[in-house]
């Protein structure tokens, strides 16, 4: 609710395609690398600024444009502008906020999706805004800062032989998505530990920071939910698409990337069921234990209630030279330990009642 207040409140009264950064604060420099490649050939550089990116949008080989940093809202319209994209589509690279959406063109397709990472300190899931764009010969990737999934492509393309550099920039694309996606599993996994040592927390010994806890996992499959669900129908309508840009060859794999994410969805809802029953068997772990409390005072009350009623009998003041009823045990030699032996009879009686009942 808040993110969407906000987004209202930072984009009021401006005109639709208006490219504003929506985010968190940064103020470091973006960071730009391009890896150019083909069969023969591979170049990493550095760049400085947008313009050494320009030159490469009508490269006969693949290019990737890799950026990190979207505050600069100037450096992301240069490129995108020079790249074909749409005032639209790039107002939805800038928004972090934006939820995961697809988007064909003629000269280029743009995947907005979200980076998810497990923070096993705050126990928390954590998001990170993500565009992939790709067309006949590039793939630009906007992220919020260095996404570490992306490295593993890099990696591979590095050490990948010469002759299996032959694939489009629309298999590199698939190549990306899928890193962020395996990402995903390893998220679900730290949640799974997670939930397996707040179970065992709840079942051993119910506390207050439990529930906390089982409010903590409950928002990090929220978020979860958030960022997978609409990964569901953008892979499934981009298989489906007609364009020169996706080939033949890649569509297997964007079948398979359907249903890496209807495993995500499946394991989410799970978990949310399991957190669910968390939240359950807290409450009749904490109501449990409150009756069992509960029970040890009431046989503690019910034993000194007869006990507290003799001694209250027996404190008042006698006078037994006015009549023999008037309290004739003070006047008894063992007077003192007949009270006690009948406190400790009455005593003894109830305990075994209480045993019998199983009250006890």
């Amino acid at each position: 609710m808040k993110s969407g207040i906000r987004r209202g409140t930072a984009k009021s009264g401006l005109r639709p395609g208006s490219i504003l950064y929506i985010g968190k604060p940064r103020t470091e420099k973006p960071r730009i690398r391009i890896i150019d490649y083909s069969e023969t050939e591979l170049k990493e550089i550095e760049a400085q600024s947008a313009t050494n990116c320009l030159q490469y949008r009508d490269s006969p080989t693949v290019t990737w444009l890799r950026i990190d940093g979207l505050h600069d809202t100037t450096l992301v319209e240069t490129i995108g502008t020079h790249y074909g994209l749409h005032p639209l589509a790039l107002e939805d690279i800038v928004n972090t906020e934006h939820s995961p959406k697809f988007e064909e063109s003629a000269k280029s397709v743009l995947i907005v999706l979200k980076s998810l990472s497990y923070n096993s300190s705050l126990a928390r899931v954590e998001t990170q805004h993500v565009a992939v764009v790709f067309g006949s010969n590039f793939v630009i990737t906007f992220a919020e800062q260095d996404c570490k999934p992306f490295d593993h492509v890099l990696d591979r393309i590095k050490n990948t032989p010469r002759r299996k550099r032959h694939m489009g920039a629309d298999f590199l694309a698939y190549s990306l998505i899928d890193s962020l996606i395996d990402d995903y599993f390893v998220t679900l996994e730290g949640l799974s530990d997670e939930i397996e040592a707040v179970e065992e927390k709840i079942i051993d010994r119910p506390q207050a920071r439990n529930l906390e806890a089982i409010h903590d996992l409950k928002a990090s499959l929220i978020t979860m939910r958030r960022a997978s669900w609409p990964l569901r129908d953008i892979f499934s309508e981009l298989r489906r698409i007609e364009s020169p840009l996706l080939h033949d060859y890649t569509r297997p794999y964007l079948r398979d990337l359907y249903e890496h994410i209807n495993q995500v969805l499946d394991t989410v809802e799970t978990f949310r069921e399991m957190v669910s029953g968390l939240l359950e068997v807290y409450l009749s772990s904490v109501s449990i234990k409150t009756n069992q409390a509960m029970k040890v005072l009431t046989v503690v009350a019910t034993i000194f209630i007869p006990l507290g009623f003799l001694a209250g009998v027996y404190g008042m003041n006698f006078n037994t030279s006015v009549s023999p009823f008037n309290m004739p045990e003070l006047s008894m030699k063992y007077g003192y330990l007949m009270f006690w032996g009948v406190c400790i009879a009455a005593l003894a009686g109830m305990l075994w009642f209480f045993r019998k009942r199983q009250w006890l």
